[in-house]
């Protein structure tokens, strides 16, 4: 039901824009997660359906998150990347509107794409 895609590899301070596709419902929040290599999954961004974002610390004023309710899509604008940056990123989808408390919690989203791979060399 989420499919993300738009992944590859990229030079540091390079761009890129991940896009998540939904089908089969909509989701009052929707939200990029990332795994590192070794590293746990963690938060990157999220949109509630009224358009409200949150964002990790470390993308802050790099990446903008944005969604098309019409099309019911996602994106992920990527810019400035850095080597730490690389990750399999995956779109995520939840039923709930989350609040601020829970909006980066990975438990709150039910639904998960398979991954994308980003990967960005020195």
């Amino acid at each position: 039901q989420l499919q993300a895609y738009g992944g590859g590899l990229v030079q540091a301070g390079g761009s890129l824009r991940l896009s998540c596709a939904a089908s089969g419902r909509t989701f009052g929040t929707m939200a990029w997660f990332r795994r590192a290599p070794g590293k746990t999954r963690d938060f990157v961004a999220a949109i509630r359906s009224g358009g409200i974002t949150a964002y990790a610390d470390s993308v802050k004023g790099r990446f903008t998150i944005s969604r098309d309710n019409a099309k019911n899509m996602m994106y992920l604008e990527m810019n400035s990347l850095k080597p730490e940056d690389t990750a399999v990123y995956y779109c995520a989808g939840s039923r709930e509107i989350a609040i601020a408390s829970r909006i980066r919690r990975e438990d709150v989203y039910g639904y998960w794409g398979q991954g994308t791979l980003v990967t960005v060399s020195s």
